[in-house]
């Protein structure tokens, strides 16, 4: 029997999938073509015999080693899985920040692909300020995550917006959250 880990080896190890990709998934085995599969917005491919599998975050390689190991519980005494990036979903990031607060829109708002968003720019796409705002003690929450205690920033925007300080705004990171207070007295 020829060893077929070796053309699983020589998968993409490089290129983390996202939502809204589309990779080309194969079972060598089967004998059948290969069949096209999109990333969900959940972030799962509906790989056949399977069903629903996490996959955003990993990469290709990565992605045919555990299908494989799943497989062979299940369905294949000996499975060679293929996993090739079809097509890189050029407007969705994956990556995402949140807003809390008196802003128009609250909730997740997604990083569009290779651009760089700044604390004021996520408010203005989340609509702008609510009438009760306090533009000035804008907070930008940034985990750390491993147990590690996150940073907070606080951000005049006011400041940004009214008089062009545009070297205060701060870029914004994936899983960032962006709150905006109520001012103490609303006039």
């Amino acid at each position: 029997m020829i060893y077929s880990g070796g053309i699983m080896d020589g998968l993409d190890a490089k290129q983390k999938l996202a939502v809204g990709d589309t990779v080309i998934f194969r079972v060598l085995e089967d004998q059948e073509d290969p069949k096209a599969l999109a990333i969900t917005d959940a972030g799962e491919l509906d790989v056949p015999e399977l069903g629903l599998v996490k996959v955003t975050g990993k990469t290709c390689k990565e992605l045919a080693f555990e299908l494989k190991e799943r497989l062979e519980q299940t369905t294949y005494y000996h499975a060679t899985v293929i996993v090739g990036i079809q097509s890189l979903n050029k407007t969705i990031s994956g990556r995402r920040v949140y807003l809390a607060g008196q802003v128009r829109t609250a909730g997740p708002q997604e990083i569009p692909a290779g651009e760089t968003w700044t604390v004021s720019r996520a408010i203005m796409g989340a609509g702008g300020f609510t009438d009760y705002a306090d533009k000035k003690q804008v907070r930008l929450v940034r985990g750390r995550g491993n147990g590690k205690p996150g940073r907070t920033f606080v951000i005049n925007i006011a400041d940004i917006w009214q008089k062009g300080q545009t070297e205060k705004d701060v870029s914004v990171e994936p899983e960032d959250l962006i709150y905006v207070p109520a001012r103490a007295v609303n006039f």
